[in-house]
């Protein structure tokens, strides 16, 4: 039981988290993957592979920066 002068939180609220990183990481993931469509290879299921989870790490980041603008998520 929490003491008087102690708030009550849940547990993801005491982790740290930093947006800027993780918005870079996300971004050079997106840039590294677009750049191997230019590699030496034939044919185009790689292609849509590193396009699709490009586009799945796109989507999770405008998701996160929607909700975080709306004041839906810290």
């Amino acid at each position: 039981m929490a003491g008087h002068d102690e708030p009550v939180t849940s547990p993801d609220q005491r982790k740290p988290t930093n947006r800027k990183v993780t918005y870079t990481v996300g971004i050079a993931a997106i840039i590294t993957m677009l750049a191997y469509l230019f590699g030496n290879h034939q044919g185009a299921v790689e292609d849509l592979w590193l396009i699709g989870f490009a586009v799945v790490i796109a989507l999770g980041l405008i998701a996160d920066w929607v909700l975080v603008r709306n004041g839906l998520r810290e």
